[in-house]
């Protein structure tokens, strides 16, 4: 019998939205364990590079270019880990210096579906070490019947329609919140604070950019001049959090703040890099709300903080964070957040990749 050929028999994969992004998830053992060949291999799913991914799974975008790839845990206290990857549509980078907290929401559901874990009541809870950061998340999701309910009455802004609720409580255990342990900090003639709840992201004021808070994400990519200034900060900014060097990466996004004009407690428009999200990710919104309740920071004389909850304003609605911010006896600012997502099951079955690229 001939071997199995991915281009030929395909490969397992399940295509699912996470919050408000969409990706292909895939167990582990299914991927060639070479990251070099299981990245050659991705670009292909993908259909990267192409602006288009018009011959792959890829969407044209960076929120519907990830993947995830989750397996059953070693870890004592775990039950599955999850390895997020960001494909570049227009190059041949797969990136996986980040996380991604949308599409954290399918793995407890896709786990369910692959055997993973079992199903324990109404409600399934499930732990997960996500490897790119070391965070550890606690995932509950509907199970009435033994399976994920992707069905019910959660709505969130940038999704049309509802769906199952999936609660997502998430520690950055003992990693600093603050990477340089400065609460703000001055990067090319700006005010920044570096901030880092599960999210590395990099808090600007936006009326120093010439930007009211009110743009459109495509009014914000046509301008370049601004993407050439935040460029610098950036690159800058991932030395200074421990990155290195982020030019080929994904990470620090960089959020622009501004009032919030919704009802919310602040406003938002987020890169990641270059292209401006149409919402606002999970980890990021988090990053934020812990940003503006540190004293001093970016952003915190602006913001409107009337409880626990923080509502982050962004291009399509808000997203509700709510997020802790304790101070240690060393004086380091520590961070743990819950956020309400939902997910769905689109398609699963086997992807076929191009021959080659």
């Amino acid at each position: 019998m001939a071997a199995a050929e991915p281009a030929r028999d395909g490969i397992r994969c399940m295509l699912m939205r996470g919050g408000t992004s969409k990706g292909a998830f895939f167990v582990a053992s299914d991927l060639p364990a070479d990251p070099g060949d299981r990245d050659d291999l991705l670009l292909r799913i993908m259909g990267s590079p192409d602006p288009t991914q018009i011959d792959g799974l890829g969407g044209a975008h960076p929120l519907t270019s990830k993947v995830a790839v989750v397996s059953a845990s070693p870890h004592p206290d775990v039950d599955v880990d999850y390895l997020f990857l960001q494909v570049a549509v227009a190059e041949p980078v797969v990136a996986d210096a980040q996380t991604c907290g949308n599409l954290l929401a399918g793995v407890g559901p896709f786990a369910l579906e692959r055997g993973l874990i079992t199903a324990t009541d109404a409600e399934t809870t499930v732990r997960i070490r996500l490897l790119n950061t070391g965070d550890i998340a606690t995932a509950t999701f509907p199970t009435p019947h033994g399976v994920p309910d992707y069905d019910g009455d959660t709505a969130i802004d940038g999704v049309p329609g509802t769906a199952g609720r999936i609660a997502i409580d998430l520690t950055g255990g003992d990693k600093p919140l603050l990477p340089t342990g400065q609460v703000a900090e001055e990067i090319d003639g700006h005010r920044v604070t570096l901030i880092d709840d599960g999210m590395p992201v990099v808090l600007l004021r936006a009326d120093e950019f010439a930007v009211t808070g009110e743009e459109s994400p495509a009014d914000l990519e046509a301008r370049t001049d601004l993407h050439a200034a935040l460029e610098r900060i950036r690159l800058e900014a991932g030395s200074r959090m421990g990155l290195g060097d982020v030019a080929a990466q994904t990470v620090p996004k960089l959020i622009l703040l501004s009032p919030p004009r919704r009802g919310g407690a602040i406003a938002t428009r987020a890169f990641i890099p270059t292209r401006v999200h149409t919402s606002i990710g999970v980890l990021m919104a988090a990053s934020v709300a812990a940003g503006i309740r540190l004293p001093g920071a970016v952003g915190a004389d602006i913001a409107r903080l009337d409880s626990d909850a923080t509502d982050i304003e962004h291009p399509t609605g808000t997203f509700p964070a709510a997020v802790t911010v304790t101070e240690d006896a060393d004086g380091r600012w520590q961070a743990s957040s819950m956020s309400v997502r939902t997910a769905r099951k689109i398609f699963d079955g086997a992807v076929f990749p191009r021959p080659r690229r």
